[in-house]
């Protein structure tokens, strides 16, 4: 049997016609039964009843030829370590062109500049971009994150001035949730934003901050009021002008040379009392409910994809198909369209205006496993098989995806988090 690319031997558009296939292999059960035969304690009936097969609609697949044009010509000269990093490939333009053809905002009103579609079409964009390695880091947070919390929590000022420019791709945000000292507990926060004659005054520091080099914006957790023994209590979200006087943004350079991560500083920073979105001290509950949209995307099962595409393609230059390398590229196969089932079906619970907190938390924990594998597994494949030439190619991208891999499980909540608000969906805490 002959290796093919992964995007013809498993092509990622076609997985639900592989799922009948993976449930019923020896080794797993079918996706349907995963409710039936974990049961909520002390009250026997089924843990994720709601996480049940759905397909993407055809109307919603239509999107794909398009997308997929437009993602293949961003990426089309770029090597594999250079499409490794489409999470941070930093291409305004290339944003700007996706807005112009309406690939932006998907999800949100035509009033404001969106398509009026769904988290479905969403859906598919991104598994094309992210298949692709085109580079998204120019609009990904705001399209993501910052523009339906706008639209959700934000006063009608707010969505007229930020969503209608962030669906044509022109506005940069980022997240200002982590502090130094805190970790992955957002509710131990201590910058401060404290009210003024004219708005509010924020003091205080961000760390891990994505692309705040090159923000417009960030959307920052703050502590209103109270201290950080308070935890929930006191917590408000406010838009920060990065422009601002009183900003400092010191990128961070990573492990594998790059500096995506940021670091700022807030010195006696004056924002306008339109700052706040939403209301003074709902800032826990508006962004638990922003981490949904973060965590239950296919952004959460494809950051290896292009590293398991290049490692095919190497199998296949060298003619390597034993029994042994066909199981492993199967099990990978397997997995990948099983975790695109289970996102999928997170997918549909967005649709039907759920916000499905346990079950995308179960998607992310799985699938950032199965992307923190897979360096490892193809890095042992090719270290037994000293033989065979590596290209330059895949051996950076390799390096790369390895060097970045244990940030897959801190990015969206520490696996420890995600796997203590399972345990709360489980009835078990």
């Amino acid at each position: 049997m002959a290796l093919a690319p992964l995007a013809t031997s498993f092509d990622i558009s076609c997985a639900d016609r592989a799922v009948p296939l993976i449930q019923n292999g020896p080794c797993r059960p079918p996706l349907g039964a995963i409710g039936a035969q974990a049961k909520t304690k002390g009250r026997g009936r089924p843990l994720f009843d709601t996480l049940t097969l759905a397909s993407l609609p055809a109307a919603d697949e239509a999107l794909r030829p398009a997308i997929r044009a437009l993602a293949d010509e961003a990426a089309a000269n770029a090597p594999a370590d250079v499409r490794a990093r489409s999470w941070s490939g930093f291409d305004p333009a290339f944003s700007r062109r996706l807005g112009a053809a309406g690939f932006l905002g998907l999800t949100l009103p035509r009033a404001y500049g969106g398509q009026e579609r769904g988290p479905f079409a969403r859906f598919v964009v991104v598994e094309e971009l992210l298949s692709a390695g085109a580079p998204v880091a120019a609009h990904w947070i705001a399209d993501r994150q910052s523009a339906p919390l706008i639209l959700n929590y934000g006063s009608e000022a707010q969505r007229d001035f930020y969503i209608p420019r962030i669906c044509r791709g022109e506005l940069v945000f980022c997240i200002g949730m982590s502090e130094p000292g805190s970790g992955s507990d957002l509710a131990s926060v201590r910058t401060r934003a404290e009210r003024t004659t004219s708005g509010w005054r924020v003091n205080g520091q961000k760390i891990w901050t994505t692309n705040a080099m090159h923000g417009d914006y960030m959307i920052a957790l703050l502590r209103t009021s109270g201290t950080s023994e308070d935890r929930h209590t006191g917590l408000s979200q406010l838009i920060i002008d990065l422009k601002a006087p009183g900003v400092t943004v010191r990128p961070i350079t990573d492990l594998a040379g790059d500096a995506h991560f940021a670091e700022v500083f807030f010195d006696d920073v004056d924002l306008p009392a339109d700052a706040l979105i939403g209301n003074e001290g709902e800032g826990w509950k508006q962004v638990t409910a922003e981490l949904a949209f973060e965590r239950s995307g296919p952004e959460r099962i494809y950051s290896s994809v292009v590293l398991l595409d290049a490692w095919i393609a190497h199998l296949r230059a060298v003619g390597r198909n034993d029994a042994a390398t066909l199981a492993l590229v199967g099990d990978f196969t397997a997995r990948l369209a099983t975790l695109r089932a289970m996102s999928i079906a997170c997918t549909a619970r967005l649709a039907l205006g759920e916000s499905p907190v346990t079950e995308a938390s179960l998607v992310k924990d799985l699938g950032t496993a199965f992307e923190q594998e897979l360096p490892v597994a193809i890095g042992d494949d090719l270290a037994a098989h000293p033989g065979e030439a590596v290209d330059a190619e895949l051996y950076r991208t390799l390096m790369f995806v390895t060097y970045v891999a244990p940030s897959f499980s801190l990015r969206g909540g520490t696996r420890e988090v995600l796997r203590g608000i399972i345990a709360r969906g489980m009835g078990l805490r």
